[in-house]
């Protein structure tokens, strides 16, 4: 049996981790039969040098810098892509949590994108949701206002719902906005965690049919 955890070392904004360490954990879900080469052969081709990385049979976690990350997570979701095969991304992306830790990281925060190149001629568009927490904010309505009408006036936010924010355009444009949206929310508060969906080739028809 798994032993209780304790977490009685956390404190409100101050972070668990000493290092800058961002962390996104994510699964693909192509709608394929041929789902499990699809999923492991993208997360095979990932360039994985300056990220710390580890599937389970849940998903997936990248740790290391901002913009390692995003670069890995990107690249992955691209490598996934099949012309006319229904695939989504869900990822949680979160920097600052009081019970992280500075282990499970590689130690490279220099900015490299080592996949950018090997995903720049994979196009396509997408549309999502996504939800962004800021903690320890008494202003976060506010933060998150601003940050929806960024994506507004980058022609990527295409309405707002219950709880979430709808996305939609280019992948490589939608990925730009959110690691905006990363490093605003990195300025502004200590703990925040953005969660996402991304989908690909979704079946024409109203949702609501």
């Amino acid at each position: 049996m798994m032993q209780h955890v304790s977490y009685g070392g956390c404190r409100v904004g101050v972070s668990g981790a000493h290092l800058k360490i961002t962390g996104a954990r994510f699964s693909l879900t192509p709608m394929s039969d041929d789902f499990i080469n699809i999923i492991l052969g993208a997360i095979k081709k990932v360039d994985l040098s300056n990220v710390w990385a580890k599937t389970d049979h849940t998903s997936t976690v990248y740790r290391g810098g901002s913009a390692e990350v995003f670069d890995a997570l990107k690249a992955c979701f691209l490598f996934s892509y099949r012309p006319g095969i229904h695939s989504a991304l869900e990822a949680t992306i979160s920097k600052g949590c009081p019970g992280d830790v500075d282990d499970d990281t590689v130690l490279s925060f220099e900015g490299m994108r080592v996949n950018e190149s090997a995903g720049q001629a994979v196009q396509f568009p997408v549309i999502g949701k996504f939800s962004v927490y800021p903690m320890g904010s008494g202003e976060y309505m506010h933060l998150i206002e601003t940050l929806v009408n960024r994506g507004i006036d980058r022609g990527i936010v295409s309405g707002t719902g219950h709880y979430v924010t709808f996305l939609g355009g280019d992948v490589h444009d939608v990925f730009s906005y959110l690691e905006e949206v990363f490093h605003i929310l990195d300025e502004e508060v200590s703990h925040f965690v953005i969660q996402v969906t991304l989908l690909c080739n979704v079946p024409e028809g109203e949702a609501d049919e």
